[in-house]
């Protein structure tokens, strides 16, 4: 059995969200076990980018003032925007827009490896569903910088994936918000 058929995504954990008015940002922390440098490769380089990440990437991320398309992937229609790398400061911080949306990528030396910190504002009846994919995507970069690479796991592939149903339903009641899949997770007692 490979290593993609033996994943199995760890609980929800690592996320909190800040809200300001309508503005929501998801704010998601992850250990890896490698150094700042290899993992901001893996967040600029194309190649790299393509193994894990949720959008393909036509240059690098890594420098300020580059422009690049960002194309989403599994998109029901291709879903392709053009982003300006506002700010590159190899290793530790990266910034720039996606479909809109702010992302801020921190990486912190720890312990021997990496202290991963995204910021990205999601609209707020989706942030639930965005903290599952990009833990799931973690997971991925996780492995790939392991040398056991699973193979990109996102959009709708990944929501068919029960491990992806159940981090959402865990980030929802996580957050105290409802899905817009079902009912409010607030409350809710587990029900078998």
């Amino acid at each position: 059995m490979g290593e993609r058929e033996q994943y199995t995504p760890g609980p929800a954990s690592g996320a909190q969200i800040r809200k300001d008015g309508e503005k929501w940002t998801l704010i998601l922390v992850r250990e890896l076990r490698h150094a700042p440098e290899k993992v901001w490769q893996a967040l600029t380089e194309p190649e790299h980018l393509r193994e894990w990440a949720p959008f393909d990437a036509d240059g690098s991320l890594g420098t300020v003032g580059n422009t690049v398309k960002l194309t989403t992937v599994g998109a029901p229609t291709p879903r392709v925007t053009e982003t300006t790398v506002t700010r590159a400061d190899a290793p530790e911080v990266l910034e720039y827009k996606w479909g809109g949306f702010d992302m801020r990528w921190e990486l912190e030396t720890f312990g021997g490896g990496t202290r991963l910190t995204l910021w990205t504002n999601i609209g707020h009846r989706f942030i639930a569903m965005g903290a599952a994919g990009w833990h799931i995507c973690f997971d991925v970069l996780d492995h790939l910088l392991s040398g056991k690479p699973l193979g990109r796991m996102v959009g709708p592939e990944a929501m068919k994936f029960g491990g992806w149903q159940r981090l959402n339903a865990e980030y929802a009641k996580q957050f105290g918000i409802e899905t817009p899949d079902g009912p409010s997770q607030k409350g809710r007692t587990n029900q078998s």
